[in-house]
């Protein structure tokens, strides 16, 4: 992914599963727990029955921009998944980020910094 460090163990994902807590919307769902390391880290998921690989990829692409948006306010120590749903395909990042930020503000990822731009 480039911009973030990213979770690309299966062992990880599957801890975060069972171990997280997680938040539930018609966009995404999110999972996080926390990490014994000083960076976050993030993983993006898109299961087949979210259409074509180019559907798929643009899911993964609207999700990393809406992440991109939040990252410097997001506390570090974590590990944070990404599930994208059917309807991820079909929308902007700026709907994405909405989700995102409400689900981060939830599970306590989200530093309650003032937005000054």
């Amino acid at each position: 992914m480039g911009d973030f460090p990213v979770l690309n163990q299966n062992k990880d994902f599957k801890t975060l599963y069972y171990r997280g807590k997680s938040q539930v919307h018609p966009l995404l769902v999110t999972y996080v727990r926390k990490n014994r390391l000083a960076e976050t880290r993030v993983g993006i998921t898109v299961s087949k029955k979210a259409g074509t690989a180019v559907k798929r990829s643009r899911c993964r692409r609207v999700i990393r921009a809406a992440y991109r948006e939040l990252k410097c306010d997001v506390c570090a120590g974590y590990d944070i998944v990404f599930v994208a749903r059917t309807r991820t395909a079909f929308v902007k990042s700026g709907e994405v980020k909405k989700a995102m930020e409400a689900h981060l503000k939830a599970l306590g990822v989200l530093s309650d910094r003032e937005d000054t731009r």
